[in-house]
C-alpha cells in the first residue's frame, strides 16, 4: 500500500511524462513533492517499482515507465484498429449480401498482420456446432481462395452464407456445423474470405 507522499510522486510522475514524453530527474520529483533527500526519493521509485506501479531500468537514468495509476488501474491501452462492419451475413439459409459499411468495430492490433480485414454479424444457427453462435461477430480476412476446412463467407448468385469449406476432387460443397442441416451444393460460388476469429458481446 502507498503511503500519501509515494502518491504524490506517482501522480507527479504521470503528469510529467504526459507532458514531457520523458521521466523527471530526482532532483526535480524531490523539489515538486517537497521530500527532504534525494535518498528518500529513490527509495519512494523502488517501492512503486517493487509494487508494480513503474518500471525502472536501473541501467539507464530518467528511464521509468508508468505501469499502473495510483488507484491500480493500468494505464496500459491496447493498441487497436477499426475494422469495418459490414452487415449481417446467414449461418443458416443464405441472406442478402450487405456490402455497406454499417459501422466500424475496434480490434487488437495482433490482427492486422492478417492483411484485409471485415466483420459480419452472424444471423441463424447452422454453424453452432463450430461454436458460432446467433448475433456473434466474425471477423473474416478477404480472400477468394479457401483451403479444404477453412470456414468461410461465401456468394451463392447475390446471397451470403457463413459455413464450411469442402472440396474433394471436383466437388465442392458449404458445410453446415449443425447435425440437423443439409451441406449447400452450389451452382454458382464464389469465396468472399475466411473466418479468423469471432467477437462476442454477452456470454
Amino acid at each position: 500500500m502507498l503511503n500519501d507522499r509515494q502518491i504524490k510522486v506517482l501522480n507527479f510522475l504521470i503528469e510529467y511524462i504526459s507532458i514531457n514524453q520523458f521521466p523527471p530527474s530526482v532532483r526535480e520529483i524531490q523539489a515538486k513533492v517537497g521530500i527532504k533527500s534525494t535518498s528518500t526519493v529513490n527509495s519512494d521509485l523502488n517501492k512503486l517499482n517493487n509494487l508494480g506501479y513503474i518500471k525502472k531500468n536501473n541501467q539507464m537514468s530518467r528511464s521509468i515507465e508508468i505501469l499502473k495509476d495510483a488507484n491500480g488501474d493500468s494505464t496500459h491501452k491496447e493498441e487497436t484498429i477499426d475494422v469495418p462492419l459490414l452487415g449481417k451475413v446467414a449461418a443458416g439459409t443464405p441472406i442478402l449480401a450487405v456490402e455497406d459499411v454499417d459501422s466500424f468495430f475496434p480490434i487488437p492490433d495482433y490482427y492486422s498482420k492478417f492483411g484485409e480485414l471485415f466483420m459480419l454479424e452472424i444471423k441463424g444457427d447452422s454453424m453452432i456446432e463450430a461454436g458460432i453462435l446467433d448475433g456473434d461477430k466474425i471477423l473474416v480476412k478477404k480472400t477468394n481462395y479457401a483451403d479444404h476446412g477453412d470456414i468461410v463467407v461465401a456468394l451463392i448468385d447475390d446471397s451470403a452464407t457463413c459455413k464450411r469449406f469442402y472440396k474433394k476432387n471436383d466437388q465442392v460443397m458449404l458445410i453446415p456445423e449443425n447435425s440437423t442441416m443439409e451441406p449447400i451444393i452450389p451452382d454458382n460460388l464464389q469465396i468472399l474470405g475466411k473466418v479468423i476469429s469471432l467477437f462476442r458481446e454477452h456470454i
